[in-house]
């Protein structure tokens, strides 16, 4: 398990802000997973997001996760936070979960699609 500040022990991911995952996003290393539901996903979402509702990732995560370096959203972090629990039970350790979700992304007044 990393040693990064931002990590919980108990967790086996890194809770991130708005800024931080905004960071993240720029530097262009990490693949972006919306766990929402599609009626959620097209009121607005983070540019460049993959949706993937919770229950089809729960059900099949190995379809959907690929590769560490895994940025979950949802609408305020609690089913990103799963969705990050489960990769990390299938064996990725570089993931991070964006506290507060897209309804904290905008209203930090990032951009967001329809």
């Amino acid at each position: 398990m990393s040693s990064q500040p931002d990590r919980q022990p108990e967790e086996p991911f890194v809770r991130v802000d708005v800024m931080a995952a905004k960071k993240l996003i720029d530097g262009g290393t990490v693949e972006i997973i919306d766990v929402r539901e599609p009626n959620e996903y097209a009121e607005g979402h983070i540019p460049g997001v993959t949706l993937v509702p919770l229950a089809r990732l729960l059900a099949n995560p190995q379809n959907y996760i690929k590769r560490d370096n895994v940025l979950f959203v949802c609408a305020a972090g609690q089913r990103s936070a799963l969705a990050c629990e489960m990769a990390a039970a299938i064996g990725y350790e570089s993931l991070y979960n964006l506290e507060g979700g897209t309804t904290a992304w905008a209203r930090a007044g990032l951009p967001i699609e329809r």
